[in-house]
């Protein structure tokens, strides 16, 4: 069998499959140009699964671009959180303030316009004018080049900018005339359910009989694709600042920088401990020092503290960066107490901490009994949290007026800190480790940490 052969059965038999197995999800059920911006936006490096609810909550509170340009920043932010990736609902929401700007609150049909949005790239672009308007454009994401190299036994690497094009080309030839909008869904679908990345279902496959890949026995070893570089390890050390007095049942809380990683979002408090070494992962810091050091940086900021003890350790992995965290409890203090020479005897501990480790990686790796360790995750003070959502920017600065929060600016780095309680928690857009360290607290989960 010839190649036009090939694309010409790849086509028929994936529309035929397509038509009887599609999946039932709401931005398919109607021809909404805007609940396909929204819901391709929202699929980006997220499972299916767990866009549905986050797809039909934000369309419940954005129905149309209008509402969405219109809407809040910080609500915006607030439907988005959990998601991850937070610079894609900034960006979603500047766009739908250009489209409301530049074309009468229409999205365009035209490629350039659409690509012009903010945001918007090669495949999303695709998916939209494909899905909404039924234009021949390819949609060409991860799923989708490893469904072709498989079929077509294409061994370019594609992670090169030269194997998308060659991949967007093949796909505009794929397309049947007046059927872009089912068979772009159908090439995502066929990625998604059968040709999946570590086991594809080739038995059930509709494209099987001609699958290249498959012939070849290559299956498991396309698409070609270079290995990323791994995420740079880091130590953290986050208090649990609990109030007294005025701030009884609250915890400190503050907000990260207008620019960078998480920008504007909020947090608890929280220091790096040590770099780790190029390669491997941050060993935990003795408790006595890590105390010491957190203390040091929150008098540094203007708050007088004491940490407690341990309460959970945690991880939370970014795309470039995975923090693991020592999470400890604190008390708030009077500014007049002995907080000050916790302080000041911070640096002296973490010094003698950083010299230990040192010296032992100098003659080997460090083991865990050759230094001194935290309370093991297997006590009744040292729970467990991982998340894995990759939290990109986030411009939300919170608009909350309560009185009660205790708006205050850090001395050190100028940083904004509030004092809340659980009736906050809807209001102000938190990444989500943090989102579930204050939930856990105020749910009563570190109550007997050294008690």
């Amino acid at each position: 069998m010839g190649l036009l052969e090939q694309k010409r059965h790849f086509s028929v038999n994936l529309l035929d499959w397509y038509m009887v197995n599609r999946r039932d999800l709401p931005w398919r059920r109607h021809n909404n140009p805007y609940f396909t911006w929204v819901s391709e936006i929202m699929l980006q490096q997220t499972r299916v699964d767990t866009v549905i609810p986050y797809f039909n909550r934000f369309i419940g509170n954005f129905p149309t671009v209008q509402a969405l340009a219109e809407a809040p920043e910080e609500e915006v932010l607030k439907n988005w959180e959990g998601l991850g990736y937070y610079s894609r609902a900034r960006n979603l929401q500047a766009a739908a303030r250009q489209v409301m700007e530049l074309h009468g609150g229409e999205m365009p049909q035209d490629k350039q316009a659409v690509f012009a949005l903010k945001g918007v790239g090669p495949y999303t672009a695709g998916a939209i004018l494909s899905i909404a308007f039924n234009q021949p454009q390819p949609a060409v994401d991860g799923n989708v080049m490893r469904v072709l190299s498989r079929y077509f036994l294409i061994d370019e690497d594609i992670m090169k900018g030269s194997t998308r094009v060659l991949m967007e080309e093949l796909a505009g030839e794929l397309i049947p005339e007046g059927r872009a909008r089912d068979f772009n869904q159908a090439l995502m679908e066929l990625g998604a359910l059968v040709c999946t990345p570590k086991a594809p279902h080739c038995l059930t496959c509709p494209v099987m009989e001609q699958c290249s890949g498959r012939i070849a026995g290559r299956e498991l070893t396309l698409p070609v694709k270079t290995k990323a570089k791994p995420p740079r390890p880091e130590q953290r050390l986050v208090a649990i600042v609990e109030g007294r007095g005025a701030h009884r049942g609250r915890v400190l809380v503050r907000q990260r920088p207008a620019t960078g990683l998480l920008a504007r979002m909020w947090e608890l408090p929280h220091v790096l401990a040590a770099p780790a070494t190029a390669g491997k992962k941050a060993g935990p810091l003795a408790d006595e020092p890590a105390m010491a050091l957190l203390a040091g940086s929150l008098w540094a900021e203007g708050f007088a503290a004491r940490p407690e003890g341990l309460a959970t350790h945690a991880e939370h992995v970014f795309s470039h960066i995975v923090w693991s965290l020592q999470v400890y409890k604190c008390t708030e203090q009077d500014q007049s107490n002995e907080l000050p020479l916790i302080a000041a005897e911070a640096r002296a501990a973490y010094d003698a901490q950083a010299a230990t480790r040192e010296g032992t990686a100098a003659s080997s790796a460090v083991s865990p009994e050759s230094a001194t360790s935290p309370s093991e995750p297997g006590t009744p003070h040292a729970q467990n949290i991982s998340t894995s959502l990759n939290d990109g920017e986030l411009l939300a600065p919170s608009d909350v007026s309560d009185q009660a929060l205790s708006t205050l600016t850090g001395k050190g780095d100028g940083l904004t800190y509030r004092w809340i309680g659980p009736e906050d928690m809807d209001k102000m857009a938190f990444p989500n480790i943090f989102l579930k360290l204050i939930s856990s607290y105020f749910a009563g989960a570190y109550d007997d940490v050294n008690e």
